[in-house]
């Protein structure tokens, strides 16, 4: 069993819901990452997304634009993230890790070569943003062969045939995006998000986690109404940003995080 599906395993049986928190690797500094995570994992935070920066990351809305482009002006590199999450591997052996990122660098790094890095790195699975189903196949078989899950996005947008062509070649869990466009925190939970999750469980037994828009923990409790976990990322990012010269820092980082995963329990 991966550390994903074990970490849902041990979610159920303590009837709580997964939180995933994002950071972007290298900011806002390369050497801040490994205790970012590390704080993560103390607060709570059952899963965490590495963002590895790319120059056009086209899901992601103003915060994460920005979080991945001062990474890359800090140096980041796909062979420097790996380096980076090696570390983080060996401070949390337990902590279920999941890459996100877009096609691009995994391709310009080599796929294979990609893949075995990955593994030896400590990555559980990934979210390529931009690679859609019909051209996984590559990309799926060189993960299954390292025990790599594949997570992709679903929207309130997809047909039932693209919702059954993700869910098919899906592992982990299944990432539903709560409204159409691109990340960042939003006020309002949308009416609608119960129908869409209802729509995806048809064609999955896999968990289903929410994520674009989640930034407070009102909106945490009421999506792990109907929900298997919520993934939180631009308020993160937010916050780390806003933090990233003070001391209080990691003070931060843990009573935002510790205030989210509390709201998966109170359900």
């Amino acid at each position: 069993m991966s550390r994903i599906a074990q970490r849902f395993a041990d979610l159920q049986v303590h009837n709580e819901k997964a939180l995933v928190g994002f950071v972007t690797i290298g900011d806002p500094t390369p050497e801040q990452t490994v205790p970012l995570v590390v704080t993560l994992a103390e607060a709570g935070v059952d899963i965490v997304e590495l963002g590895i920066p790319f120059s056009d990351p086209l899901a992601d809305g103003p915060s994460i634009q920005a979080s991945s482009q001062r990474a890359l002006q800090n140096g980041i590199t796909v062979a420097k993230s790996l380096d980076i999450l090696h570390q983080i591997r060996a401070k949390c052996p337990n902590l279920p890790l999941i890459v996100m990122t877009y096609y691009n660098p995994i391709l310009r790094y080599g796929l294979a070569r990609y893949a075995a890095d990955a593994k030896q790195a400590g990555v559980d699975g990934h979210i390529v943003t931009d690679l859609t189903p019909e051209e996984a196949g590559t990309w799926k078989r060189l993960s299954d062969e390292h025990r790599l899950d594949t997570i992709f996005l679903l929207a309130p947008t997809s047909t039932e045939a693209r919702i059954q062509s993700a869910t098919k070649l899906c592992s982990g869990f299944v990432y539903c995006v709560s409204r159409t466009g691109v990340t960042g925190a939003r006020r309002d939970v949308p009416q609608e998000l119960t129908a869409v999750v209802t729509r995806i469980r048809h064609h999955t037994n896999l968990p289903i986690c929410v994520g674009f828009g989640v930034s407070q923990p009102e909106h945490v409790r009421s999506i792990c109404h109907f929900a298997d976990g919520v993934v939180v990322g631009s308020a993160l990012v937010d916050l780390i940003h806003a933090h990233r010269n003070a001391p209080s820092l990691l003070s931060e980082v843990y009573r935002f995080a510790h205030a989210l995963k509390t709201a998966t329990r109170s359900t």
